[in-house]
């Protein structure tokens, strides 16, 4: 597999995703939730010197197990590479991940969680409180729901718990990525099977498109902040 060919979610879930290095000096350490956005990104920008290693996206279920994961990958290749950045968000860690990546001198995505930098952050904080009752799906979630949600939950073992999970929810809102009918159709039929109204909303890669413009600008050898 290269760096630019997508890689297969179920690799993603079980074993994490590792990009072949050739002279980059920039490295990504991402969640494997996010490794087709970093690749059509990296792809179409041409930031060859712009390395990724993704992290099993099934950390998503185990949020407690992020921050010592990314510490592992921080040490494993901070010999390697001239600068790494982190893109995972805050992603239920209750700020250890931020305290844990100062420590380390490395520098990470601003937001709470996905939903809030695929949107826009300031986007995201402005309706917030709106959308209390909301729950949010990306395109990887819309492929990944049975394996990130309704397993998870044993819903296919017992989907007569499907109200005391989602009974205080209002609505699913999908936030796309891409333009894909075929995610379209899985996020509304994931929004029928949780007994919720269905909302589509165009995202595109928000604040993830921004911040990696900003780190493939700086120069390999520039310090952290």
């Amino acid at each position: 597999m290269t760096d630019t060919q997508m890689p297969d979610d179920d690799s993603l879930t079980q074993q994490g995703y590792v990009a072949p290095r050739a002279a980059e000096s920039i490295l990504l350490i991402a969640c494997g939730a996010l490794a087709r956005e970093i690749l059509d990104l990296k792809e179409r920008n041409g930031w060859d010197h712009m390395a990724l290693t993704c992290l099993p996206a099934i950390l998503h279920v185990h949020p407690e197990k992020i921050t010592q994961a990314v510490e592992d990958a921080v040490a494993k290749h901070q010999n390697t590479y001239d600068r790494i950045y982190v893109v995972y968000a805050d992603c239920g860690t209750g700020g250890l991940l931020q305290a844990a990546c100062e420590r380390l001198g490395v520098e990470m995505i601003q937001g709470p969680h996905c939903y809030s930098f695929f949107e826009g952050n300031l986007t995201f904080a402005a309706h917030s409180d709106e959308e209390i009752t909301a729950f949010y799906l990306t395109d990887f979630l819309a492929r990944q729901f049975d394996a990130f949600v309704w397993k998870p939950l044993g819903l296919d073992r017992h989907p007569e718990l499907r109200e005391m999970y989602f009974g205080n929810y209002t609505k699913l809102v999908y936030q796309a990525q891409t333009d894909n009918p075929d995610l379209t159709r899985r996020a509304q039929d994931c929004a029928e099977r949780m007994g919720l109204a269905f909302e589509r909303r165009q995202t595109g890669y928000g604040d993830l498109e921004s911040t990696l413009s900003d780190w493939a600008a700086r120069k390999a050898s520039d310090k952290p902040d």
